[in-house]
């Protein structure tokens, strides 16, 4: 028996080389923030930068500026791509105030060349994205500033405003959610392209928008009403209707209404992923009006910390990219898509209130 013992071999396991198999791959690692937001950069839902810049005698956002919150070293430096540059006119002459904004947008988008470009749709954004630049995308407005007529609604889609904000009117304020008006504004937004947005809309509002557009919605700064109870977070059952529409929220780093800490916000961010998908969910800065934000998270330049914080929480790279700028960029042309179909089906409206 001993003889026997002496003539086995104990050898130590075959490699898989030698055995003719691939080794196993290391796992990747993963990607640090500013590589991350190199590939993916940040499309922020809600910049009130025109209403600050009104109210400034002299700016520079190319050396960078101290009065806003917002200037082209920071956008850089926090990895943003593309913005929507909110309109606020206010409740005296809303049309005009309107039209002035957009003048402002238009003139400062001219005066900084190498830094902005005026985008008026998804493939204008990719392609200042493309050539070095950030993407300006006029909107949201209030639904104060159509007058409460289709015409001008058209007129400032002509002239570049992309979203519009469905509260604070007679025709978004009613029992029913929408009056028969209400609806058409919907329609004609679907076939002009415009992006619907439902930040403050109350919820029968909210319900009968999903009803009638045949374009995705949005929630330009709104987080998650489960976590936090300012008026224009959203509950739940919305969140989950929002991702069967294949809609968008827009999570805002504000105080107000997501938290004191950068924490809170990657919270609703969960929260929102969770709920609506991962193709569901965005950011929205919410520099330049004048909320608060949470700390860590005080000006433009504080992205690559949440995304820091979102990749130690197991984010994977896609819902990243998804979050950051895929998500924005599949909504613009989906409105676009929905506005070439409902073109060849209806003409202008001529609806009244």
């Amino acid at each position: 028996m001993a003889d026997v013992q002496d003539e086995v071999e104990v050898t130590a396991p075959a490699e898989a080389g030698e055995l003719g198999l691939p080794p196993t791959p290391e796992p990747a690692p993963a990607p640090d923030p500013h590589t991350l937001l190199a590939r993916h950069p940040v499309a922020d839902g809600y910049c009130g930068l025109p209403e600050t810049l009104r109210t400034l005698p002299w700016y520079d956002l190319e050396l960078g500026e101290s009065s806003v919150e917002t200037d082209l070293p920071r956008l850089r430096a926090g990895g943003t791509g593309a913005l929507l540059w909110a309109l606020d006119p206010g409740a005296d002459r809303p049309v005009t105030a309107t039209l002035e904004q957009i003048d402002l947008v238009n003139n400062v988008v001219a005066r900084y060349p190498d830094g902005l470009r005026l985008a008026r749709s998804a493939s204008e954004t990719a392609d200042a994205r493309a050539h070095g630049r950030i993407a300006v995308v006029v909107g949201p407005a209030p639904a104060v500033a159509t007058g409460d007529s289709l015409g001008t609604l058209r007129a400032l889609h002509a002239l570049g405003l992309r979203a519009l904000t469905l509260s604070g009117t007679g025709w978004t304020e009613c029992e029913e959610g929408l009056t028969r008006f209400g609806e058409e504004v919907v329609r004609e937004m679907n076939r002009l392209g415009m992006l619907v947005d439902l930040t403050g809309a109350t919820p029968a509002t909210a319900t009968r928008v999903l009803g009638v557009s045949k374009a995705p919605v949005l929630l330009t700064r709104a987080g998650a009403r489960a976590l936090n109870g300012h008026p224009d977070n959203v509950p739940d059952d919305l969140l989950a209707d929002l991702g069967a529409n294949k809609g968008l929220c827009l999570v805002p780093c504000s105080v107000a209404r997501t938290g004191p800490a950068l924490r809170d916000v990657a919270d609703h961010l969960d929260h929102v992923r969770r709920v609506a998908g991962p193709a569901s969910v965005g950011l929205s800065g919410m520099y330049d009006t004048g909320d608060a934000h949470p700390e860590g998270l005080g000006d433009a330049s504080g992205y690559p910390a949440l995304i820091a914080e979102l990749l130690d929480r197991g984010w994977p790279e896609p819902d990243l990219a998804l979050l950051t700028w895929g998500n924005v960029q599949r909504v613009l042309r989906a409105a676009e898509f929905t506005s070439r179909a409902a073109r060849r089906r209806r003409g202008p409206s001529t609806a009244t209130p």
